[in-house]
């Protein structure tokens, strides 16, 4: 359990230093990491020079050539242009956008914990002290650690990144970092602005064990172990059929200009849910803060891109620095225009579920039955809800089921 006590002064300001301190962990580790290949590769060679009785002539020359190596790493490194331009409502289509410096994420990296062949990924939800994120986190990880340790699951830690800026009394329950929200008006009344600034913080200031991330939202449920579905450098993201690049590229030329290639770069993703790498998601992480805002505070793409915004600045941020996603249509389903389960991992409830007695859908018109989790935006749902009648789908009787089971066990329910 972390807690944020870093003071706050805005995005803006702060983008420097957190691409800096970025940058130099990257070169502290590729300093390390070149200086034990050495030390090793230095020890190893001893060892067969006392063995086989070679004299100091190769020891020497391997002590240079290591020296060397480093030293013209370092130089380099230290060399790169580090551009802080971020792209705004006030640069054309034609302007030349800068980004933080895109390093490229290694490939095939080894995620599972010693001596285990598994790529173990970190589930992180954000949400705020909210009665009605509140009770959807609860039950959403109820549902992970039932699944955590199963076979086939490369689920890891798990974190709840609360961006209210202070604890809750579900600190102990749930392993919660405490993020700080943006400066008062900074989110001109769209809270999902502080997703990606509470990302930017964790990323920065937690212990984070695993190699990939897995973003995920309150209001999911998973349904079976989730294995890590990326690979290859690439991401792996659920598509949206509401996310259209295409539709929008002349909005979208604005952040991401002609010479960072074809619109098409830009997958039909949101954040949520995707698995990535976590070095990866550390370089996307502030660009995707900065495009939300951005976008936030130009008119025509806001007016454009409305609730799905912040979507559209991952999907932005993914592709200025060369993340590709993996598109995975067996990722999640959202009832109730998804009926079955298959072969899915996550329920997501996002939309309301409206039926009359006889198992017809009545959306847009509430129902005899229904489960929709807005009506329980103050309060949390009564345990054992009523289930739906006959020939509701199976999406609808699942996702019912599974949060009677949720709010059966845990603890305290509804107080």
């Amino acid at each position: 359990m972390v807690q944020s006590s870093q003071p706050l002064s805005s995005p803006a300001t702060d983008q420097h230093n957190t691409t800096t301190t970025f940058l130099s962990r990257h070169f502290s580790i590729f300093f390390i990491r070149h200086r034990e290949t050495a030390k090793q590769e230095i020890e190893r060679e001893s060892f067969r020079e006392t063995k086989m009785g070679c004299g100091n002539f190769f020891f020497t020359i391997l002590v240079t050539f290591s020296v060397a190596l480093i030293t013209y790493n370092i130089i380099i490194s230290a060399n790169s242009p580090l551009q802080q331009d971020l792209p705004g409502p006030s640069r054309s289509s034609s302007s030349s956008i800068s980004v933080d410096p895109i390093i490229q994420m290694p490939l095939h990296r080894s995620t599972g914990k010693l001596g285990s062949s598994k790529r173990l990924f970190h589930t992180a939800v954000t949400a705020s002290d909210s009665v009605y994120n509140t009770w959807q986190c609860r039950i959403m990880y109820y549902w992970f650690k039932k699944f955590q340790n199963e076979p086939n699951s490369g689920m890891g830690g798990f974190t709840r990144i609360l961006h209210s800026g202070k604890p809750d009394k579900y600190m102990d329950e749930i392993p919660t970092f405490v993020a700080q929200p943006l400066p008062a008006g900074m989110d001109r009344g769209y809270i999902v602005l502080n997703r990606p600034w509470a990302f930017v913080q964790w990323l920065q200031q937690a212990d984070i064990k695993e190699d990939y991330i897995l973003m995920s939202e309150p209001d999911h449920i998973i349904v079976k172990p989730i294995p890590n579905l990326s690979t290859d450098g690439l991401g792996a993201a659920f598509p949206f059929f509401y996310i259209e690049p295409k539709t929008y590229e002349s909005v979208l030329r604005k952040y991401f200009p002609e010479n960072k290639g074809p619109i098409t770069n830009i997958d039909p993703i949101g954040n949520s849910p995707v698995i990535v790498g976590k070095e990866s998601l550390k370089k996307i992480a502030p660009t995707w803060m900065n495009v939300s805002l951005a976008m936030k505070k130009d008119p025509e793409t806001d007016k454009a891109f409305g609730w799905v915004l912040e979507m559209y600045a991952y999907a932005v941020a993914s592709a200025l620095h060369g993340v590709g996603n993996i598109l995975y249509k067996d990722f999640m389903i959202q009832p109730p225009w998804d009926k079955e389960i298959g072969k899915k991992f996550i329920i997501h409830y996002t939309y309301g579920c409206d039926y009359n007695m006889k198992g017809e859908l009545t959306y847009g018109k509430i129902g005899e039955w229904r489960f929709d989790k807005r009506s329980y935006d103050s309060v949390a749902p009564p345990r054992n809800l009523p289930m739906p009648p006959a020939g509701v789908p199976e999406s609808v009787v699942t996702l019912v089921r599974m949060v009677n089971e949720a709010t059966a066990n845990i603890p305290n329910w509804g107080e």
